[in-house]
Parts: C-alpha cells; sequence; structure tokens
C-alpha cells in the first residue's frame, strides 16, 4: 500500500487544500515514516547511500490546515536529531526521498549524516508522533474519547499540509504494516474540526494533545462538559478546560464531579481561578470549597472579597450541623386509627403552610414511633371512612438525627421528596427537614 495519486483531477474531486492546477499525492503519515533518505547530490544513476531514514515530520500550526516545515531524521540513541527544511525535498517515491543538499549556512559536519542542522523544538510546531500519533481527541458526535492512530497529509504543488487524523484500528495496523488485517473503513476527522489547545494551565508549553475546536466546545452544554472532562486526564483533562471561558468553566466545574472538581483546582493559575470565582454564586463555592482539600479552598478564599467570603464561611459551619439542629416542627403527624374524612378537616383547619401538609407521618401517640406515612395525593382521593393505617406507606425513608447536611442532600437528590422526617436510633419521629432548607443552592451533582 503505498501513495494514492490523482492522475486525472478533472474527473476526481479536488480535496481541500490542493493546489488549483496542481495534482496532489494523499499520504498516511504512517507511510512515509522510516522511508530512507538520499542526497540529490549524492545519487549515482538512481542509485546511492541513505544517509538516513524519516523519523518524524514536523507542521507549524497554521488556517486552515497545518503546513510542514521539515523531517526529522534520528540517527539513533545519543546522537543529535537532524532537521532537514521541507523545501530541500524533491521527490517522494514509493521507498525513499530525495532531497537536496543543506545550504552552506545549514551544514552540520555530521560524518555519514545528510549534513543538515540538528533540530530544535519551537513554540506553534506540531511533530507528528510526540504531539499527535496516540493522543486523545474528544469525538463530538459520540461526545466520548477516542485515540489518533495515524495522520492522513496532502502535497500538492511543493508544500504537504495536515489535512485529516485518522482514529481507526487500520491506522495502528497500518503502523505496523499489517495491511491484510484491515477491516471497514479509515475514520478520518477534518483538520478543521480538530486542532491543539493551549496548555496554559497545565504546562508551559504548547505541546499539545487533541481536543475540539474553541468554537464548537462554546456549543456543548455544561454537562456535557463534565462528562467529557471525566473521561479525560492529565494533560488533555487541562487543555479542555483551559480552553472555555471563565463563564463556561465556572459552570462545567459547578456539573463536575469532586475528584474532578480536585484535579482541574489543582493546576490553575491564581488569575485564571480568580476570573472563574468570580462567575460563580456563594452556594456554588460552597459546595466547591467543601470538596476541596484544606489548603486549595484557603488559597482560593483569599482570592475572594470579605464579604462573599463570609457569607461562605457561615455557609460551611452551617454543614457541619446534624439533622436534629435542622429540625422543623412544621409538619402533620397522627395515629393509624384517624380516619380519612376526620383527617382533611384537620388539615384544613390547621392553618399551616402548603409545604408542611404535603405529607401525614403516621406515628404511635405513646412514643411517637414512626409507623408509616400518607402522600397527600393518595390521602385526598382515598374514600372519607379509611384510616391512615389501611393507606399509609411503610417502612419510611427517613433521615438520622446525626445526618449531616450533605446526608441530607444526597437523600433528597436520591427520592426527590418534598420533606423527610428525622428519627432517633429507635425511630421515634423528632421532626422533618423540608427540602427547600436543605437544597437552596445546592447544585453539585450527588452521585447515587
Amino acid at each position: 500500500m503505498d501513495t494514492q495519486t490523482n492522475q486525472n483531477p478533472s474527473t476526481t474531486p479536488r480535496p481541500a487544500g490542493a493546489t488549483p492546477g496542481k495534482d496532489y499525492q494523499i499520504y498516511y503519515f504512517s507511510e512515509l515514516r522510516d522511508r530512507k533518505l538520499f542526497r540529490s547530490d549524492a545519487l549515482n544513476g538512481g542509485k546511492g547511500r541513505p544517509f538516513g531514514k524519516v523519523a518524524d515530520l514536523v507542521f507549524k500550526v497554521a488556517e486552515p490546515y497545518p503546513e510542514a516545515l521539515g523531517i526529522l531524521v534520528d540517527h539513533g540513541w545519543g546522537q543529535e536529531t537532524e532537521f532537514i527544511p521541507w523545501a530541500k525535498v524533491v521527490h517522494i517515491e514509493a521507498q525513499r526521498l530525495i532531497v537536496n543538499p543543506p545550504d552552506p549556512p545549514e551544514v552540520n559536519p555530521g560524518k555519514d549524516r545528510g549534513g543538515f542542522a540538528p533540530f530544535v523544538d519551537q513554540a506553534g510546531w506540531v511533530v507528528l508522533e510526540d504531539h499527535l500519533i496516540g493522543k486523545t481527541i474528544l469525538d463530538m458526535d459520540g461526545r466520548r474519547t477516542e485515540v489518533v492512530n495515524d495522520v492522513h497529509l496532502l502535497a500538492s504543488g511543493g508544500r504537504m499540509l495536515l489535512i485529516h487524523v485518522d482514529i481507526s484500528f487500520n491506522g495502528f495496523l497500518r503502523k505496523w504494516h499489517l495491511y491484510r488485517l484491515f477491516h471497514g473503513k479509515d475514520q478520518l476527522i477534518s483538520w478543521r474540526y480538530v486542532q491543539p489547545l493551549s496548555l496554559e494551565d497545565a504546562v508551559i508549553t504548547d505541546r499539545v494533545s487533541l481536543s475540539v475546536t474553541r468554537d464548537r466546545i462554546k456549543e456543548l452544554p455544561p454537562e456535557d462538559l463534565a462528562d467529557a472532562l471525566e473521561e479525560l486526564s492529565g494533560h488533555e483533562q487541562q487543555a479542555l478546560f483551559s480552553a472555555l471561558e471563565p463563564e463556561t468553566a465556572a459552570e462545567t466545574l459547578v456539573e463536575a464531579e469532586p475528584r474532578t472538581q480536585r484535579q482541574l483546582i489543582a493546576d490553575l493559575r491564581q488569575e485564571r481561578a480568580r476570573k472563574i470565582l468570580q462567575e460563580m454564586s456563594v452556594p456554588q463555592l460552597a459546595d466547591l470549597f467543601s470538596v476541596l482539600p484544606h489548603e486549595d479552598s484557603s488559597n482560593l478564599m483569599g482570592l475572594l472579597p470579605p464579604e462573599q467570603l463570609t457569607r461562605i464561611q457561615a455557609m460551611l459551619s452551617e454543614r457541619e450541623a446534624t439533622a436534629l439542629t435542622m429540625v422543623n416542627s412544621e409538619y402533620i403527624a397522627l395515629p393509624k386509627e384517624s380516619l380519612v374524612g376526620a383527617v382533611l378537616t384537620t388539615i384544613r383547619t390547621s392553618g399551616k403552610p402548603h409545604e408542611a401538609v404535603s405529607y401525614v407521618y403516621v406515628i404511635n401517640p405513646a412514643d411517637r414511633l414512626l409507623l408509616g406515612v400518607v402522600d397527600l395525593r393518595d390521602l385526598v382521593l382515598a374514600t372519607d371512612t379509611k384510616t391512615l393505617g389501611e393507606i399509609m406507606v411503610a417502612p419510611v425513608v427517613s433521615a438520622d438525627s446525626t445526618d449531616t447536611r450533605d446526608d441530607l442532600a444526597e437523600l433528597f437528590a436520591k427520592y426527590h421528596f418534598r420533606m423527610l422526617p428525622v428519627v432517633d436510633r429507635l425511630d421515634h419521629l423528632l421532626g422533618v427537614v423540608h427540602y427547600n432548607d436543605i437544597m437552596r443552592g445546592t447544585v453539585t451533582r450527588v452521585r447515587v
């Protein structure tokens, strides 16, 4: 399997990036890797001695497609890697590349080498093997992660452009020349939808991992962005998060699970962190600080204005309280022998707020042992002569008196009740806690 060459441009659609009026060739990077390199001035009747092999290709990030800058020639352990400018490439043949000799300022007096200068990496350059192959990419359609196995290249008019990445398993097989095992089609993603992201909050380098473009990122809702972040790790996760605008980053951070929140916060620079925190409400900040290590939360608190910090600290102190300290006496509890008709009359004349009569709790009057619960809707639909004992639901989902605010939040998130009874270790009813009192401002997702 070698190059795919267009010999009849008038009948074959011209790919994006091809120079008008010029023939073009399509290559996979895996096909060019390891091809032997010959200097044109060393050829003798088409024959000669190779001075090395293609180890990698270097591209410069540009719009709309990155353009090849040169070839890396690896001479082995302990020896410098040569860099051949792409302008020196004369021919790309089936088994070899022919290049012109270096100009005098470029000459590297290395014996048995091509004589080119050693490679020095620069900002904005992409080295395919190091920066793209094997890196993670976020699939916008399936919102899952894939791996770049190969790169699709177009040669036209003396230029080489990077036009697609290949995420199919064929790319992996192609690398090892296992063409007989190919199955299905290659899965090519246009570079127009894939490009490197700055790692400004991860490492001080522009060596990149792949993700969706900045514009496409903005189209994803925070919930999906949070899910994507949780699938990534290390530099890929930081790259995606650092590409978000502060407002979107704040919304995504709120939606992320605690483990991911801790990872993202740990690598944030101070000014970036300040901008993100400014986009968050006091309850959201309290939720975030409650899951962070003490050192991280203390550092972030130092970025907040005093008034906001006071409110957050008060909210965090409240979280340490138990259910017993937060119980509400606005509820209705009656014996199981009570008739539905009489209970409805009691409710109508009680003067209690509507949120207090969502449920009727059924108890043993002697010790207030919680026996069951009746939803107001079931009560209204039952006949007047039925007793609470006949229509109640048991056992009752309840909160323990020692449960913390976070414990209560998990119960509300799981069962979606409007209020919960609070009981002691012997199931005696002590009071209730209302949904709004616990969940107001609670935005962190609860994993159940």
